[in-house]
């Protein structure tokens, strides 16, 4: 039986940072990757981030996706204090409702590639068997199902950034967090991947993507451009109107929750 979907509001803002500011070291060798930083995030964007390297763009995806915190400023996940959810609450949203794609693809070598793909889905509630099975379905999208077997070593680095991509999206996220993901590919692989990616997006899921290539931001509704921790321009391509309408997945839990309410009322029809 497939999952039931709910369409919800495209011009929610979901990512919110307000004055973040990132110090490394201290006294005369302190120096900042991010400062006094802002930035809103709308359900439905596809933003590139520019700029030169050492501006704060993969510190910043490292605080959006939270693998990093801010020395000073507040970060808001759907409305929530970043700061005040607990450490273990924040390893389950990276798991369920945000997906990563690295430039190095971040495989595990020694899992196959539809066990590397299962990963996000140890936190949302799957058994084994279901997590095998969702692991799979996501990587016939990207015609990588005769792969699923194969260890990472054995794929060419378009076949491994498809995984990875497989890898972010198997959860549903509602986040896409991407570092680079064509840095390590040739023009043909880099193509197929942001294909994928328009692909994704149009699904609704938002997607924040770092890169260096201008050729790429084509694909986005919105362009930042950053320089020394700050944003330098910030062009929007795309009317918040117009952005794609996202689809919000039940979990595992919400549908048997259904089911036994269900049998429940069957059982109550017999007496």
């Amino acid at each position: 039986m497939g999952e039931e979907t709910t369409n919800t509001n495209t011009n929610e803002t979901i990512i919110k940072l307000e004055e973040i500011s990132k110090r490394f070291g201290y006294g005369d060798a302190a120096s900042y990757a991010l400062k006094n930083f802002n930035l809103e995030v709308k359900r439905g964007e596809f933003i590139m981030i520019m700029g030169p390297s050492g501006c704060g763009k993969t510190t910043l995806l490292n605080i959006i996706g939270l693998l990093d915190t801010p020395t000073t400023g507040r970060y808001l996940l759907n409305d929530e204090l970043a700061s005040r959810i607990s450490a273990r609450r924040q390893a389950r949203l990276r798991a369920k409702k945000i997906g990563f794609v690295f430039q190095n693809f971040n495989l595990i070598p020694d899992l196959s590639i539809i066990e590397n793909v299962s990963l996000p889905l140890v936190y949302s509630g799957y058994h084994k068997t279901r997590r095998l099975i969702k692991a799979s379905e996501a990587l016939d999208r990207f015609n990588m199902k005769e792969k699923e077997y194969y260890l990472p070593f054995q794929l060419s680095g378009g076949q491994q950034q498809r995984a990875a991509i497989a890898r972010a999206i198997v959860s549903h996220p509602e986040i896409i967090l991407a570092d680079e993901p064509t840095g390590n590919l040739d023009s043909r692989s880099s193509a197929t991947v942001m294909e994928e990616l328009k692909r994704i997006h149009s699904e609704g899921n938002t997607i924040i993507m770092v890169t260096h290539n201008p050729a790429l931001t084509s694909y986005a509704t919105r362009v930042i451009n950053m320089l020394d921790g700050t944003i330098d321009t910030d062009i929007k391509t795309v009317k918040d109107s117009d952005l794609p309408v996202p689809v919000e997945r039940k979990t595992p839990r919400k549908i048997f929750k259904k089911r036994k309410k269900n049998k429940s009322k069957k059982k109550k029809g017999k007496k």
